[in-house]
């Protein structure tokens, strides 16, 4: 199983920049479809960004949309998040998984539609 760990949380004023990256361990993650998930609290974890095995193909939630982008390096195993324009509202514990198949993810997360998760990297946004 692929072992994920998220980087470069932290706090960030609205229309500042923040990058996060998700390094994953194993010799299999350029075969992995990846996404981007937050979780604010008291609310459901929710989609934000997945990616394809290569990168070609990108999906996004609409809120977020013109402002993240999410990418990967697959010489380095990593997946990164750029969180430009940020909101109050993208406040969250921000993690990364493996999914089955990257594309938009809407309303509750399957279980079965994830591999494995990361710990969770917290992002603040401050006015």
């Amino acid at each position: 199983q692929v072992q994920l760990v998220e980087s470069g949380g932290g706090l960030v004023q609205t229309g500042g920049s923040l990058r996060l990256s998700c390094a994953a361990s194993g010799r299999t993650f350029s075969s992995y479809a990846m996404g981007w998930f937050r979780q604010a609290p008291g609310k459901e974890r929710e989609f934000v960004a997945s990616i394809n095995w290569s990168g070609g193909l990108t999906y996004y939630t609409a809120s977020v949309k013109g402002r993240f982008t999410i990418s990967r390096d697959n010489a380095k195993n990593t997946v990164y998040l750029q969180m430009n324009n940020p909101k109050h509202e993208d406040t969250a514990v921000y993690y990364c998984a493996t999914m089955v198949v990257a594309g938009v993810v809407t309303g509750a997360v399957s279980p079965g539609s994830i591999g494995s998760w990361g710990q969770g990297t917290q992002v603040t946004v401050s006015s």
